[in-house]
């Protein structure tokens, strides 16, 4: 699973995602993308289990480039546990997105493999997304 290797700091605020992504908006590395269409946290065992699906459908040929990386730490405390005595430790990673941001991109595979892979990698995330083709 996608973590980072080391962070400054242990702990983040929560903070908000608004408006839409500057960045990552189009296509750079295949000729097929994902793209999210609404703002939400994607943690990392969710972009692990979209990567996997689209990697089985294409059975392997191809080449699949994931274009976002859980960075920010979400903190958990432990179930029944009172309230106050600070914030918990560091439960799992997301990584923040922004409606437009391209999440996966894959090449070297027919249209048809393509929009079939990105559909069953699409259901493992908890956003809705959109099928884009590289325009020539």
């Amino acid at each position: 699973m996608l973590s980072p290797k080391r962070t400054k700091f242990r702990k983040q605020f929560k903070g908000r995602i608004h408006g839409a992504a500057k960045a990552g908006t189009s296509l750079a590395f295949g000729a097929f993308g994902l793209k999210a269409m609404e703002p939400e946290r994607l943690n990392a065992r969710e972009i692990e289990a979209a990567r996997r699906a689209i990697t089985r459908q294409m059975k392997r040929a191809g080449r699949v480039w994931i274009r976002i990386f859980p960075d920010v730490p979400v903190s958990k405390k432990p179930a029944e546990v009172r309230m106050g005595s600070g914030k918990g430790a560091p439960e799992y990673w997301v990584a923040k997105v922004k409606p437009g941001r391209i999440l996966f991109e894959i090449d070297g595979v027919d249209v048809d493999t393509a929009k079939e892979a990105m559909r069953l990698g699409a259901a493992k995330l908890s956003i809705s997304t959109k099928f884009i083709a590289r325009t020539l």
